[in-house]
């Protein structure tokens, strides 16, 4: 019987050899928008998905169907489509399924973006959005029993690395017929697998850590072919379609994702400790410590307790303007899961377009910082934040 293969030589090999050209061994980036046929019957196959193949780009394209390949078999998934942006991969998942009349539950602390669907847009299609506290999984399944067409969740959550326990709340949520979609961009699936824990559909930001270098958009839905097929119809006519240069960047950086996430989070994982002891920090989230509240539920689904951190600062926002000028190994940027470290507070990267009022209400200190670790030396990021730290203790 034959091994299964392991995700990081699934990460190298996956999806490539037949997307490969002249004997290369690399996926070329194809930028043609068209494709030709000189047989009218083969062309009509290809158009109709009777053969493989591809028409118009804007539809499917070599290297982006290689990339999608990669994540498909990575998430074990069936079926995979990409996207634009991580959150048109959200917004045309949402809009597949949510028609005018219906319900979707789902939780307040997700990332900002897709708060703002819930909040902004949804509502003037009719379409019932209900946030739960993440923290309370009874509400969550009280609000599913009520009826639902499709359940979201987030898990680890942005930016407060909340837990969701994906099988129980998939099991309220199959018990009313409900799809459930979860985001598994902090996770990855070197630390999470949604769909073997009962989701239908897993969503990537691929600009995160499956690209990993900052340098390329894109999202990713994997999951069961019929659903799948839904949301590419959808993709296809509305045209947040991926570009193959990104898609080639993306399948580039999905080469080194084992070795980058664990080294992510073996640096995420020793700088907590570091900070647990800390005296000007006030609060520190991340499910890898034990008095996290959903500590034991990390333990339980995930592979390890991923490369980002939160945290806030005993002197609140003024501390942070403070702190975060003196960081060397650090981008101050609105990103995360890239080979450098990057840090921000709520307020300018994950929930920008959210108001004081409402970070409080999404129970979102005001002056918490999301700590993407990167990959270098952890004694090098030890020392940049003892050193950038220092200046509260004048």
């Amino acid at each position: 019987m034959t091994r299964k293969v392991n995700r990081a030589t699934a990460a190298v090999w996956a999806g490539e050899k037949d997307y490969r050209a002249h004997g290369a061994t690399q996926v070329p980036v194809v930028n043609s928008v068209s494709y030709d046929y000189t047989d009218l019957t083969h062309w009509y196959d290809v158009a109709t998905g009777e053969a493989a193949g591809h028409i118009y780009s804007r539809n499917t394209n070599p290297t982006v169907a290689s990339f999608e390949d990669k994540v498909r078999q990575l998430e074990g998934a069936e079926a995979a489509t990409s996207f634009a942006t991580g959150m048109a991969a959200i917004s045309n998942t949402f809009y597949t399924f949510l028609k005018p009349g219906e319900r979707v539950v789902s939780i307040k602390d997700s990332y900002g973006g897709t708060n703002r669907i819930f909040s902004d847009f949804l509502p003037h299609m009719n379409i019932e959005a209900v946030l739960c506290d993440t923290d309370d999984h009874e509400a969550l399944e009280e609000e599913i029993k009520k009826g639902c067409k499709l359940v979201h969740l987030e898990s680890p959550t942005n930016p407060t690395v909340k837990i969701v326990d994906i099988k129980r709340i998939v099991k309220a949520a199959h018990e009313e017929g409900a799809i459930v979609v979860v985001d598994n961009t902090f996770a990855t699936p070197i630390l999470q697998s949604p769909l073997t824990l009962g989701a239908d559909l897993v969503i990537h930001s691929a600009t995160k850590f499956l690209g990993g270098h900052a340098d390329a958009l894109g999202g990713v839905l994997c999951g069961e072919s019929k659903l799948v097929g839904e949301v590419y119809h959808y993709r296809e006519i509305n045209g947040a379609t991926l570009d193959p240069h990104a898609a080639y960047l993306l399948l580039r950086g999905l080469k080194t994702l084992d070795l980058r996430v664990r080294k992510q989070t073996e640096n995420a994982e020793k700088l907590v400790e570091y900070l647990q002891t800390h005296p000007e920090i006030a609060d520190l989230f991340y499910p890898g410590l034990k008095n996290h509240p959903h500590h034991d539920i990390a333990t339980e689904q995930m592979r390890g307790y991923g490369g980002i951190f939160s945290f806030s600062l005993k002197g609140g926002m003024e501390a942070v303007r403070k702190v975060l000028p003196r960081l060397k190994y650090a981008n101050r940027a609105a990103n995360l899961g890239a080979v450098e470290t990057t840090v921000g507070p709520a307020n300018t990267t994950s929930h920008v377009e959210s108001t004081e009022e409402e970070l409080v209400n999404l129970g979102i200190p005001s002056s918490l910082v999301r700590y993407s670790a990167g990959i270098e030396d952890f004694d090098d990021l030890k020392d940049d934040l003892e050193n950038a730290l220092s200046i509260l203790e004048n």
